[in-house]
């Protein structure tokens, strides 16, 4: 999962100091890389290296991002990965000078990438599917040739060359994706899957001079703290131009677009204070806590459960209004580090399990005596749920009830979440009472899989459709083979991950991109 986030100010001015606080807001999508490109005129500055935001970027390197247009990427690894030749934005010289953010996967990426070999004459450096997608737009643009159709004073670009090129994007490559790219001197371009499956929303400012400024990013949230109105969601399959001078374009560019978006979203991985595809992340949380306490009440209506208690952060809107449909006390137990990343994403299974306690600390005085509730987003190894069991037991509880917001995780996730081989998951192979004594809990609950889709939807979304293949196995894009998946097993692996921590990561400093077409 990563965070890409683009801006096209006003004409004059810099947008990289927007960028980087949007990559703050956007960083809880990726901890592994960041990077921020800017167009200036005719010129591309870029800065991209391992790590976090704050860490990547100093004075220097924000001094040397000029241009009112820039886009900027968080990423994190989806197969343990750590080289910062893969982190983003990526570039690509031929036509005119193309540079993008990608969040998402393709699970076709070798394929095209030996098209683009054989057929397209086109060298991928890297084993990332992001340069796959980026060499395939750039292909399909050059194909169309450089036609002198001035839409606008100053810009000899055709639009409708970036719409069709898109075009071809999508029926080509299959996957996950949301893009926002630029094309040196002409201006900024985003677009998202066929399926919509990774979130991407836009918006605008407008200035009392009558300039519009655009904005587009992963998640709403960063919009709202730039002080950018949102406007919509890119729809699945579209794409939308936006000139250096400001004006803005929008087409549909698949033929039979249909929205499932990844319904981890709301699980896991957005801010709650985001709304994607027009619902509140938050809302669904607290959704998914009611749902599920209803279920607590049909399995054991004589729960004797004390005290309903979070797994912070992603646990405790779930936890809430749990708490408050149990009709029993809600306390917070545990305190967050908030200065260790997100173990979900961290790279290798040692590194997890060395950052649990280090992350959360519990109060002994809300467990003594009683019989308490855990609720968690979701368990995935269940090494992680099993520890914080046991701190529980260790400060006092008497019993300790476990409940996750999500249900049991069976299959990869292939559209850009790096869930963990198919043998990891805890849930394989075992039964829920197998999966409660494995992780020391006294009773387990899962939500069911259509409550789970009833509160991520609204009355304006009722019965609209998730990519859930994660827990069904059953991926929309239609195309995922067992052979991919067994390639996934071999790259997900913990022993794989575990071979590249420790390496030291490397540093691309500022430099200046100049196309000279």
């Amino acid at each position: 999962m990563c965070g890409i986030i683009g801006i096209a100010g006003r004409p004059g001015s810099h947008v990289s100091k927007l960028l980087y606080d949007g990559l703050l807001v956007l960083q809880h999508r990726g901890q592994d890389a960041a990077g921020i490109v800017t167009c200036d005129e005719d010129h591309l500055h870029l800065r991209k290296s391992n790590g976090l935001v704050r860490d990547v970027f100093r004075e220097r390197h924000m001094k040397n991002l000029k241009g009112s247009m820039g886009i900027g990427h968080v990423r994190y690894p989806t197969a343990g990965t750590c080289s910062s030749a893969e982190a983003q934005p990526l570039y690509v010289n031929s036509p005119y000078g193309i540079t993008i953010a990608h969040n998402g996967n393709l699970v076709n990426a070798e394929q095209q990438a030996r098209q683009l070999y054989n057929d397209d004459l086109r060298h991928v450096n890297t084993s990332s599917d992001s340069e796959v997608l980026l060499n395939v737009l750039a292909h399909e643009l050059q194909k169309l040739g450089k036609r002198q159709l001035k839409i606008e004073e100053g810009l000899y670009l055709d639009v409708h060359q970036v719409f069709k090129a898109v075009r071809e994007v999508h029926y080509r490559v299959s996957g996950g994706y949301a893009v926002i790219g630029m094309i040196n001197g002409y201006g900024m371009f985003a677009f998202r899957d066929p399926y919509g499956i990774r979130p991407l929303v836009f918006g605008k400012c407008e200035h009392a001079d009558g300039h519009t400024e655009w904005a587009v990013a992963s998640e709403s949230v960063a919009l709202d703290a730039l002080g950018f109105e949102t406007i919509r969601d890119v729809a699945p399959g579209e794409c939308i131009f936006i000139s250096v001078s400001g004006e803005m374009y929008e087409l549909q560019c698949h033929s039979s677009p249909k929205l499932q978006s990844c319904i981890f979203e709301y699980v896991y991985f957005a801010r709650p204070d985001s709304i994607i595809d027009g619902v509140s992340v938050h809302q669904a949380r607290l959704n998914m806590g009611k749902l599920l306490a209803d279920k607590i009440l049909r399995m054991k209506p004589d729960h004797e459960i004390d005290v309903v208690m979070p797994i912070p952060d992603s646990g405790r809107y779930a936890a809430i209004e749990t708490a408050a449909r149990l009709g029993v006390h809600f306390r917070e137990g545990f305190v967050k580090n908030r200065y260790v990343g997100r173990t979900f994403i961290m790279p290798g299974q040692a590194q997890r399990q060395d950052s649990v306690r280090k992350k959360l600390n519990p109060l002994p005085n809300e467990f003594a005596g009683k019989n308490v509730l855990l609720v968690d987003d979701s368990i995935v190894r269940g090494n992680t749920s099993k520890k914080i069991v046991q701190m529980a037991r260790d400060v006092g509880a008497k019993k300790v009830y476990f409940a996750s917001s999500a249900p049991p995780l069976l299959h990869p996730n292939v559209y850009g979440i790096d869930m963990p081989a198919r043998s990891e998951y805890i849930a394989h192979g075992q039964s829920i009472d197998e999966i409660g004594e494995a992780i020391g809990a006294d009773f387990l609950v899962y939500q069911d899989l259509d409550d789970l889709i009833s509160a991520c939807n609204n009355e304006e979304n009722r019965g609209r459709e998730f990519d859930t293949s994660c827990f069904t196995g059953e991926y929309c894009t239609g195309d995922v083979s067992e052979e991919y998946l067994e390639m996934l097993e071999l790259q997900r692996n913990d022993a794989a991950k575990n071979q590249t921590e420790g390496n030291e990561p490397e540093e691309i400093d500022s430099i200046d991109i100049h196309n000279e077409d």
